[in-house]
């Protein structure tokens, strides 16, 4: 079973999830989407928390989230920390999932990164019940066929890259028709003005019509 929280600390809402034990965050390893950002307690069990914009990522990339955003789910991820919860001024640290890196000889539930240069951290002073709650009310609990999730998001996201890339080839058309006809009416400028006209009569004699 996974939970879904939604958080309204920004507009559009953004869903958080997270799994309900150690073995569901093996599918969540497996399922994540490119642009999901992983949660955890810095150097303490925790529950795994992902951030899931829209595929248009309305609130940024990962590492320009709002401060509201990030401050929900390093909540959430304190709030469902044994030892975290307990504990003051706590490091939350978050990566795109991108940056996991699952190798076989790692307990069940555990990540690495690939690049530590990729991970920020945050600092949690205290549990802000008012977040923990608001959170918690929004809570559903579901089964999840992750990977037919995960075809169907890369599919839609599949679809706006193709027509985005076809919008793009449209504009550039138009771009080097508007270019091309520009071209040629400053060719034709002054051809027959009357400064021209007058300069190619000068030129003229009676023997130019024998």
């Amino acid at each position: 079973m996974v939970l879904f929280f939604t958080s309204n600390a920004v507009s559009p809402p953004v869903t958080i999830y997270m799994g309900r034990d150690k073995v569901e965050n093996e599918d969540l390893i497996k399922y994540g989407l490119p642009t999901d950002v992983w949660f955890h307690v810095d150097k303490l069990s925790s529950a795994h928390v992902y951030l899931r914009q829209s595929e248009d990522e309305p609130h940024g990339a990962w590492n320009a989230l709002p401060a509201a955003l990030v401050n929900d789910a390093a909540q959430l991820v304190k709030a469902n920390s044994i030892e975290g919860n307990k504990k003051d001024n706590i490091t939350i640290i978050y990566t795109p999932f991108t940056n996991l890196k699952k190798t076989g000889d790692m307990a069940v539930g555990q990540v690495s990164f690939h690049s530590d240069k990729k991970v920020k951290r945050v600092k949690i002073s205290t549990r802000d019940n008012v977040v923990v709650n608001r959170l918690n009310k929004t809570k559903v609990e579901r089964e999840v066929d992750h990977e037919s999730e995960r075809q169907e998001r890369l599919r839609v996201e599949g679809r706006k890259k193709k027509a985005e890339a076809i919008s793009r080839q449209q504009e550039e058309t138009e771009q080097k028709r508007q270019w091309a006809a520009d071209k040629a009416a400053r060719s034709y400028d002054g051809m027959f003005s009357e400064e021209a006209i007058d300069g190619a009569k000068e030129g003229w004699s009676d023997d130019d019509f024998m």
